[in-house]
Order: structure tokens, then sequence, then C-alpha cells
């Protein structure tokens, strides 16, 4: 039985996709079988793994609908392992479009319940908003990856994500897990870094990863080439952050790597 795993934060530019793509790439080349499921309509995990987000046909958006199943919509991806759920900027509307559907916060678990066996791990991108489409993410998941940035505003708001994860497990998915917090865009070099990953540390302690993601070129350019940092760099820090991330997880959901 696979793990379903979200990986969201209602603040931009904190890592979430980077965060999604790279530990699928990671879990796959540990041989894990992985499904990632775009669910951000700026479709950044689809570019992200080389995929023409012009050309996608069916993905997130027919899988919400219940169009298509969700077999359907899988589409192989260069990464060893590691299959697809594409996006593309037609998803914006299904917010419109799912809100006067009964039951619209389990279109997503509906959907995808049938793939569960067939992986190890399916890792959901969430959007950069506490909508109608992070809550279907969070709705259909066992657990939430929170990426927090080592920044100044990285603790603003997330007491507000902490709350909406609490009214889901509350209405929707009491068995829904903080699997962890994850701490991006570390740089040594700066006090206010290391002020960050102490403070969250102190306050969430066991909550959070013991791997800390650091501020990497290459982790930047590999999205530019369609790549994963694994395929792009694999000597790189960024891939090695990622490599001990994906152990983590797996040795927290005791599989064998």
């Amino acid at each position: 039985m696979g793990k379903i795993i979200a990986i969201a934060n209602q603040k931009g530019g904190v890592g979430k996709t980077t965060t999604t793509v790279n530990l699928a790439a990671s879990l796959g080349v540990l041989e894990k079988k992985v499904l990632l499921i775009d669910a951000d309509p700026q479709a950044n995990a689809t570019s992200g793994l080389g995929i023409d987000v012009e050309g996608v046909e069916l993905g997130t958006y027919q899988l919400l609908e219940h169009t298509k199943t969700a077999k359907e919509t899988i589409i192989e991806t260069t990464s060893p392992n590691v299959d697809l759920i594409p996006s593309h900027i037609d998803l914006v509307a299904i917010e419109i479009e799912l809100v006067d559907k009964d039951e619209r916060e389990y279109m997503m678990k509906k959907a995808i319940s049938e793939l569960k066996d067939a992986y190890d791990f399916i890792l959901i991108d969430c959007a950069p908003s506490l909508g109608l489409l992070t809550l279907n993410a969070l709705t259909a998941a066992d657990s939430v990856i929170i990426p927090i940035q080592c920044e100044y505003f990285a603790l603003e708001g997330l007491g507000k994500l902490l709350n909406t994860i609490k009214s889901v497990q509350k209405i929707h998915n009491p068995d829904l897990d903080i699997e962890g917090m994850l701490l991006t865009m570390y740089d040594s070099r700066l006090r206010l870094s290391n002020q960050v990953v102490e403070e969250v540390r102190k306050h969430f302690s066991d909550m959070v990863f013991d791997t800390v993601i650091q501020r990497n070129v290459r982790l930047s350019e590999a999205p530019s080439y369609g790549e994963s940092i694994i395929k792009y760099d694999a000597s790189s820090k960024g891939a090695a952050n990622y490599l001990n991330m994906a152990n983590e997880v797996i040795k927290k959901n005791k599989q064998t790597a």
C-alpha cells in the first residue's frame, strides 16, 4: 500500500515544487515507484520534469472533474521510476467548476484511491494557496510535508496553514499526519538562516526533518533544463540534500531503500 504525501504551504517561493520534483526523483533513484501529481495551475512540476505544458491534453483537471480515470491521465517521465499526472493552466478553472458539486473536497481522494497499490509514494505538489485544490490534496493525503524557507518571513502564515490542517483533520481527513517540516534555502553564512533553523527546531522539534536543503545554484538551474537535480548534477550539494531527505522519508515509513 503506497503512501500519499502532499507538499503544501500557502506561501509562494518556499521550495514546494523544487522539493516535490527532487524528492520524487530521489525516491525513484532509490528504487521506489513514485507518482507525482501536479495540483498547481502554474504547472512548474510538470515542466520541471521535462514535459511540454502546452502539449498536455489530460491531467489533474480531468482527474478532478472525473471525466477520465486516474490511469488515463498518467504519463511516464525520463526520471527512473517516476510517473506524472501533469497540470495545465486550465486547472485555474477547477475551483469555480467544483464549487457547487457535492463532496467537492473529496474529488482527488476518490480519483486516486485505485492507484495506492501501484506506487510506493504518491506526491502531490500543491498550489501556493489554501483554496479548494489544496483542500482536495490534504483530504486525499496520508500526510503533509511543509517546506519552510530559512528567511525572515518564514514563520509568517505557518500558523494559518497548521490551523487549516487541523480543520481538515477534524472535518475531512482524521488520519492526516504531518510528515515533517523541511527547512529550505539555507545559507550557513547568514545569521538569519541559522536563527530560523533554531526557532523552527525549538518550536516543532521532532516534526522537523534532520535534512536541511541548502541554497545551491545547480538546484536553481535544473528546472530551466526540465530536469531534476539528480539528473542535472548528481554530484551537487542539492542532490545530496534531497537524497538524504528521501532516505529520511523511507526510514520514517519503514521501507527498505
